[in-house]
């Protein structure tokens, strides 16, 4: 069975950058789509992008133009940059494959 494993959180400044990593083993990596959606204090998870297997992606509205979502197939390993972060931005961020399996989340907070 696969595993996901985040990292790259912690503590900005609003305006500033993140870089987040999620580490695939097994296949899980191959499947259909990977993916980023985030869970706000008291808000429901939401989603943030995704990437196919050929490269293809789609963004939240929210996040389009901020966010750029990409792939290292070697390395198994899916990105997430986060530039102009805003505080509305802070929530604890979850990799996901194909909707199925699921990280542990990694904490992003924006905040001065």
């Amino acid at each position: 069975q696969g595993q996901l494993v985040e990292s790259g959180g912690g503590l900005v400044q609003p305006g500033g950058s993140l870089r987040l990593s999620c580490a695939a083993s097994g296949s899980i990596f191959s499947t259909i789509f990977m993916g980023w959606y985030r869970q706000a204090p008291g808000k429901e998870r939401e989603f943030v992008a995704r990437i196919t297997r050929g490269g293809g992606t789609i963004y939240a509205d929210s996040v389009k133009g901020r966010f750029t979502i990409s792939r290292d197939n070697a390395k198994n390993t899916v990105f997430l940059q986060m530039n102009s972060l805003k505080p509305e931005d802070t929530a604890v961020y979850y990799c996901t494959a194909a909707g199925v399996n699921w990280g542990q989340g990694t904490q992003v907070t924006v905040s001065s």
